[in-house]
C-alpha cells in the first residue's frame, strides 16, 4: 500500500441523437467518406522514424479535412439481425490525434473519452447519428490542465458542429455554445 487514496470522478454524460434526413447507407458513406480512415502505414512510419511532432500535425491536417479520422468501426447490424432485429448500427471511434496530445500532456486518463465514439444507428426507416457532446466530457476533469483539457473539448464541440453542417444534418445548439 502506497497511502495514497483512491480519486473519483462523477460527470454527466450528454448523448446528443440527431435524426438524420437521409437513408442508412447513404449517410454512413457520407460520414465514412468525411471522416477518412487513419493510414496506420504512415502513422508508423512517423513513429518509427522519430518525427517531429510537426510532421504528425501536418500528416493530419492533410488527411483530416473536416478535423476527424476514423480510428476503428464495427458494424454491428449483421450480428444483431441473427437475433432477428433488423437495425443497422455501425460504432466508430473517431477523432484528431494532434487535439488529443493537447490533453493527454495534461491527464492521460483523457484518452478513456479520446477517440469519440459515435454511431449511426437506423431502426424503421429511421436513421441517427448518436454521440456523446466532447465538451461535456472533456469538462469533467479537474485537475492540473483543467481549463485546457476542457478547451479541447469545447473545440471538438465546434468541429463536430462543422462536420454535421458538412453531412447535412441538424446541429444542436449545444454544440455551437
Amino acid at each position: 500500500m502506497t497511502g495514497k487514496s483512491v480519486s473519483e470522478t462523477r460527470y454527466q454524460a450528454h448523448r446528443l441523437r440527431i435524426p438524420v434526413d437521409a437513408p442508412f447507407a447513404d449517410f454512413r458513406r457520407r460520414y465514412e467518406t468525411a471522416v477518412p480512415a487513419v493510414d496506420y502505414d504512415t502513422v508508423n512510419g512517423l513513429i518509427a522514424g522519430k518525427a517531429d511532432w510537426s510532421e504528425v500535425t501536418a500528416q493530419v491536417d492533410a488527411a483530416a479535412p473536416w478535423g476527424f479520422l476514423r480510428y476503428w468501426s464495427s458494424d454491428d447490424g449483421p450480428l444483431m439481425r441473427l437475433a432477428h432485429d433488423p437495425g443497422e448500427c455501425v460504432v466508430y471511434l473517431m477523432g484528431n490525434h494532434v487535439l488529443a496530445e493537447r490533453m493527454y500532456r495534461f491527464d492521460q486518463a483523457a484518452m478513456m473519452y479520446a477517440p469519440l465514439r459515435p454511431m449511426i444507428a437506423s431502426r424503421a426507416g429511421e436513421t441517427h447519428f448518436i454521440i456523446e457532446q466532447p465538451s461535456a466530457t472533456f469538462g469533467s476533469f479537474g485537475a492540473v490542465g483543467a481549463d485546457d483539457i476542457a478547451e479541447v473539448g469545447q473545440e471538438l464541440d465546434h468541429k463536430l458542429a462543422a462536420l454535421l453542417d458538412h453531412l447535412d444534418a441538424p446541429v444542436p445548439a449545444t454544440l455551437r455554445a
